[in-house]
């Protein structure tokens, strides 16, 4: 299953990344995120690209496995910096066709968002690698727990959170045994593009026939087994904070500072 769609798929293991709570690494997560944004140069993204390799080697995940796991997604990354040669038209014209027009800073803002993003997604695949999905769904319950007296679902939105992130290796899967299924019966996915969209439907419909019939499956399990919620639910390992946490915070607090003394060279 994870060599189908491995992003993001927990790696065991224990090392100080794995030890963190959950709750840290989803807080130090979106910290990195916002770092990562108001990098305005790429001297800023080199400093993010040395922390993030640390943290990889901190957390003792092989390079392989990390490259496997991000790619499927590189796709995205691939748009979004492709669309920025359209965007930023600044510097000296490098090709020029029609009301298509590549510039050096063209140039400049496509490599610079594709290298923004492939750094972004390695840095926040670190946090579902390194840690399980009932420790994630935990933490994002226990973060929302505050909302919930003026309404917020804490506890429904933890269990989606969770739901969504073991099924997502299981949707891959059941798109890859589709997939291979209908080429056995001769259907022509391969080809030319026009053909490909003519031919989508075969493998859409029994993909999602497949999910629909997982996802009764799964509601038909909790009620046999009387789920209610929360109600009376208790952990046996529940979460704690520790002193690698503070040794995370410590870290990113460099990242923080080196990104920010970086920007003001600029």
């Amino acid at each position: 299953m994870n060599e189908v769609f491995s992003f993001g798929s927990y790696y065991p293991g224990d090392s100080p990344l794995h030890k963190c709570d959950a709750r840290t690494k989803l807080t130090l997560g979106f910290v990195f995120l916002i770092v990562a944004l108001m990098t305005q140069g790429f001297a800023g993204l080199g400093v993010i690209a040395v922390f993030v390799a640390f943290l990889y080697v901190v957390s003792r995940i092989p390079f392989g496995k990390a490259m496997r796991s991000l790619a499927p997604l590189m796709a995205i990354a691939l748009i979004c910096a492709l669309l920025n040669l359209f965007v930023d038209q600044s510097g000296e014209t490098l090709f020029k066709w029609g009301i298509i027009e590549i510039s050096t800073g063209s140039v400049h803002s496509c490599l610079f968002v594709g290298c923004r993003i492939i750094l972004m997604m390695m840095g926040m695949s670190l946090i579902t690698m390194t840690t399980t999905t009932l420790d994630l769904t935990a933490a994002v319950e226990q973060m929302l727990h505050p909302f919930a007296r003026f309404g917020v679902p804490a506890h429904e939105l933890g269990m989606i959170m969770g739901i969504a992130l073991r099924f997502m290796p299981q949707f891959a899967t059941e798109l890859a045994n589709v997939y291979h299924a209908q080429i056995s019966r001769g259907a022509a996915l391969d080809g030319s593009p026009v053909k490909g969209l003519r031919m989508l439907s075969s493998v859409t419909i029994p993909l999602f026939a497949s999910v629909f019939r997982h996802a009764e499956t799964l509601s038909a399990a909790m009620d046999a087994r009387c789920y209610h919620g929360e109600e009376g639910r208790t952990r046996l390992h529940p979460l704690c904070y520790s002193k690698f946490d503070a040794f995370a915070i410590a870290a990113f607090a460099v990242l923080v500072c080196g990104v920010v003394a970086v920007n003001a060279l600029l």
